[in-house]
């Protein structure tokens, strides 16, 4: 049976357009069985069927009270946790989920072309990709840098775009361990067309692959990007 994925999407304040290509892609990344959902009861119900929750752009306040139950003892206990992009504008009230996501959404310039230094090759997330990856996005700044208590994958290179606000340390893409459990979050995400990037696509089944504990379903570390190393 394919490992079964949930994708959560809900949003209580900004809105992505790209969310149903996220889902899309999602659903043609790895032979996973996707359940995608903006309910909140979806996480109100036991969690252990699914090798890894994914929030996807999600925004503002979106679990109630048992909800947030569920899904700390799910990734306590080992669950997988994935967020994509505005996953980290989410749940400012409740402290656990900054910890367990390891910073919270500050500000973003205008999505615009920029780089991004990879410093861990060893990462299914980021093994495939070249050390210098260009990409367009909001290249968001955290209120907080989470460099110490995450594993660092990749860094955002604020002399490559206008309008950074973090400084040459500037972490976009990390994991991390919470308790039992896995995490893994990539700043990326913002347009419908990162959807269709192999290279993203990539990096997002590697992350997700990661954190539901999925060895080889990853990007092959052979096969490296096309782009100038």
């Amino acid at each position: 049976m394919a490992p079964r994925l949930l994708v959560y999407t809900r949003t209580a304040d900004y809105r992505h357009d790209s969310i149903p290509a996220g889902i899309a892609a999602v659903r043609t990344l790895g032979g996973f069985e996707v359940d995608a959902s903006e309910d909140p009861t979806a996480l109100e119900s036991p969690l252990d069927r699914y090798a890894a929750i994914v929030f996807l752009s999600t925004s503002g306040e979106v679990l109630t009270p048992t909800g947030r139950e569920r899904l700390a003892s799910y990734v306590e206990s080992g669950g997988g946790f994935v967020g994509i992009h505005a996953a980290a504008c989410t749940e400012y009230d409740w402290p656990y989920y900054a910890e367990l996501l390891g910073a919270r959404f500050d500000r973003h310039p205008e999505y615009q072309p920029g780089k991004a230094l990879i410093e861990d090759h060893e990462h299914p997330a980021t093994r495939h990709l070249p050390a210098v990856w260009d990409f367009t996005d909001e290249w968001y700044d955290f209120r907080t840098n989470p460099r110490g208590t995450v594993r660092v994958l990749a860094r955002a290179d604020e002399s490559s775009y206008d309008g950074g606000g973090m400084g040459a340390d500037h972490p976009l893409v990390w994991c991390r361990e919470q308790a039992a459990g896995r995490v893994f979050y990539t700043a990326l995400g913002h347009a419908a067309e990162a959807y269709e990037d192999p290279d993203f696509r990539a990096h997002l089944l590697g992350g997700i692959s990661w954190a539901a504990r999925l060895d080889g379903r990853g990007p092959d570390p052979g096969q490296r990007s096309r782009k100038t190393l």
